[in-house]
């Protein structure tokens, strides 16, 4: 959220709900077992967040791309489903009868939950840039720096921990799944952008 204005935060409302649906996906899918289940999965996830989160802090800092950023949050958004799951499996213990609500519940809180996060933190950078006087480039290139180098250095040591792990056991019949459901997703982002395509092109004068 950091490149983004105050007057831009119907944008932002857009990427949170796509990074909700995302880790809403594979949360489900966790939930119902259709993910690895070796020793190295969890690990693996824990690796890909930080990465995720790194390569977020970097584009920042370099060249932030806020057109396609709902796109790459969805992605991202995939993963950290899995992270989530580990976290319910593991404290919460997800399971019981109404398996399905208690999902739609957590999912719906966590959008929630960000979109009070985001509506406070935004207004709340910007008074503090007025008030201190700082360049609004700078400071989120500072920021931004700081998670990355936070994030590169929890992305070594999970993956130092994953390196140790014995190697995964391919199932076919779980990445005929995963390539049907990459797929759909695919159809569906690119029919998304077809339409934002046509409708800027109908606001733009002829």
């Amino acid at each position: 959220m950091l490149p983004f204005r105050v007057s831009q935060f119907g944008s932002l409302v857009g990427i949170i709900t796509a990074f909700t649906v995302a880790h809403s996906i594979t949360l489900i899918a966790a939930a119902r077992g259709m993910v690895p289940s070796g020793a190295w999965f969890g690990p693996l996830v824990e690796v890909m967040i930080a990465a995720s989160i790194l390569y977020m802090a970097l584009e920042n800092i370099v060249r932030p791309n806020l057109r396609w950023r709902w796109l790459v949050t969805g992605l991202f958004g995939l993963v950290h489903g899995f992270g989530f799951s580990f976290l319910l499996q593991q404290q919460l213990q997800l399971a019981g009868d109404h398996l399905l609500l208690s999902l739609l519940a957590f999912n719906i809180g966590i959008e929630l939950g960000q979109l009070v996060f985001v509506g406070v933190a935004i207004p709340l950078l910007f008074i503090l840039r007025d008030r201190l006087h700082l360049d609004e480039r700078l400071t989120a290139i500072v920021i931004a720096a700081f998670i990355a180098h936070s994030a590169w250095h929890w992305m070594t040591e999970r993956y130092e921990e994953f390196a140790k792990l014995p190697g995964p056991q391919l199932d076919l019949e779980q990445i005929g799944l995963w390539i049907l459901l990459a797929a759909a997703l695919a159809v569906l982002g690119r029919v998304a952008v077809m339409r934002r395509g046509d409708a800027e092109a109908r606001v733009k004068p002829h």
